[in-house]
């Protein structure tokens, strides 16, 4: 497993569908995964530290987990399959582990919250899963000059930032 954060939350312009891109701690790598408006607005909110009027469903969850005795310890991007995403969080409540199957998305939105690790299954890196590499058509991680190429030539206004 590989330990990512949030590198950037921006908008493919090509399909205007919302994009979170994770990149490696201390590494090069990224990978990019097409999310829905409302997951991108929960992860967008919570990047910038902001607090709506009344809580949503990532803040009910929280605090669902927590109120239950429950922690979340990390989150873990597992697989690929159809060019879709996999992910389970990985909550303690007292010393019982649950994984809990969720959607790659919620898992951001709810780790951010958590303050808790986000980790990438690191054949997902080398593309060793099927799939792939999402609605954007973007090279895949398996081919890193690929990617060089294409973000080389990528115009930031192509990939432009998620405003919720």
């Amino acid at each position: 497993m590989v330990r990512v954060t949030v590198a950037h939350l921006g908008l493919d312009r090509m399909t205007n569908t919302p994009v979170v891109v994770l990149k490696e701690d201390g590494g090069e790598r990224t990978l990019q995964i097409w999310i829905g408006a409302p997951e991108a607005n929960a992860i967008a909110l919570e990047l910038r530290g902001e607090k709506p009027a009344r809580p949503m469903t990532h803040d009910l969850i929280k605090s669902m987990v927590q109120g239950l005795g429950g922690v979340l310890r990390r989150v873990t991007i597992t697989g690929l399959k159809d060019n879709t995403y996999f992910a389970e969080l990985l909550v303690f409540r007292g010393e019982h582990p649950f994984e809990i199957d969720a959607r790659p998305s919620d898992s951001i939105a709810l780790a951010l919250r958590f303050e808790a690790p986000i980790f990438v299954a690191d054949e997902l890196f080398r593309g060793d899963d099927d799939g792939g590499p999402g609605p954007g058509n973007g090279p895949t991680q398996a081919d890193p000059d690929a990617l060089k190429r294409f973000l080389s030539k990528l115009d930031p206004e192509d990939l432009g930032r998620f405003q919720p």
